[in-house]
């Protein structure tokens, strides 16, 4: 297929509510929708970098920059037969995950409408349904905490995540184990604390969690390995993966026994599915990460979750968990059953609602 156009839109989308984790409070989401055209077809994909460098070193605007000075020219009228080859294109770049991940999802997008089959089948997903769990901000009291998970597990969500920070941890654990007690739980600390509070972390093994996620440095694997010696609850690593071979040495040191695959922070769907099945071969389960992301990038995250290793709830909320209005028609809902259907038609399955997309745009470009 000959790659004929590619157009980069900055979206900006107010939440639905705000959202507060230990790198601060987020009112609106800033990302890069990526929109890829190829003989008559279109394929979209979502660059998850943020408008500031909290979670990440790359924002809009440096994935801006690669993108358009760097990653679209590689491929830019160029032919490919499969992702593997525009990929080896822009190899030589290093870095800058979250701008090769979006421009990667709209390649896999057109590829898989070329062949006319679904995104979840050109990547080897198994599944027609898929788990998933809902991630709760930090609330101001035990009591606010309460009434959001009530109001989730009344929607359907199997699985609560509820961020944490020091001072802001432990009573919230407590709280929820003894309001729910069969809940599956896990916590999730963005990497505010160190080795210190390893009191804490052994206090939250009398809770029966699923697991603790990216409690130390967001580059660390080492320190992680000490503190998995010295917990029962398993560690998840998140910031920290960013590759298969971090994936190696994080198992290899006993770093974590779960592992949070986003496509975006490994760059693309490609590394993902690597990283994937190594862990399938480890025995060590994965699930997939959320980003904020509208309905393009969801649809993505959706399909690469349909893969058998991704064997725990994820971070794939309803639409309407942070946007009063998607960009995508039909907007993704979560079923009673704690269920999320995978889309089956051609590519990422849902249409871009082009009206919409315009409203939230606050700048593109056509190359």
């Amino acid at each position: 297929m000959k790659i004929d156009r590619i157009e980069l839109l900055h979206i900006k989308i107010e939440l639905v509510s705000p959202f507060t984790t230990s790198m601060g409070t987020e009112y609106e989401e800033e990302h890069i929708i990526v929109r890829v055209d190829s003989e008559g077809l279109t394929g979209w994909g979502e660059c998850v970098a943020e408008g500031n460098p909290f979670y990440s070193y790359e924002t809009v605007q440096t994935a801006w920059h690669i993108l358009q000075d760097f990653l679209i020219p590689s491929i830019l009228g160029k032919s490919i037969s499969n992702v593997d080859e525009a990929i080896k294109s822009y190899s030589k770049f290093r870095g800058h995950m979250m701008a090769k991940a979006g421009l990667e999802a709209a390649l896999w997008d057109v590829l898989a409408k070329s062949k006319n089959i679904s995104l979840s089948k050109m990547l080897g997903g198994t599944r027609d349904k898929i788990d998933v769990g809902v991630s709760i901000g930090i609330q101001r009291s035990e009591q606010e905490l309460i009434k959001k998970v009530s109001g989730y597990l009344n929607e359907g969500y199997r699985r609560i995540k509820i961020k944490i920070s020091p001072g802001n941890d432990i009573q919230f654990v407590k709280a929820l184990r003894k309001e729910f007690p069969e809940l599956l739980l896990q916590v999730d600390a963005n990497s505010s604390y160190e080795l210190k509070h390893i009191s804490l972390f052994k206090e939250m093994d009398n809770y029966n969690l699923l697991l603790i996620e990216q409690p130390l440095g967001y580059e660390d694997i080492y320190d992680h390995s000490k503190l998995q010696k010295e917990i029962k609850t398993p560690i998840c690593l998140d910031e920290s993966i960013h590759s298969l071979d971090d994936t190696r040495a994080a198992i290899g040191l006993d770093s974590c026994r779960v592992i949070n695959i986003k496509p975006g922070r490994v760059g693309g769907f490609t590394e993902s599915k690597l990283i994937h099945n190594y862990c399938a071969s480890k025995n060590i389960p994965v699930w997939h990460g959320g980003m904020l992301e509208s309905g393009i990038g969801r649809a993505g995250n959706v399909a690469l979750a349909s893969l058998p290793n991704f064997t725990l709830p994820g971070d794939i909320s309803a639409s309407k968990r942070y946007y009063k209005e998607d960009i995508v028609e039909p907007e993704f809902i979560v079923n009673k059953d704690g269920t999320m259907d995978v889309p089956t038609k051609p590519g990422i399955g849902v249409e871009v609602n082009i009206n919409r997309l315009e409203k939230v745009t606050l700048r593109k470009k056509v190359f």
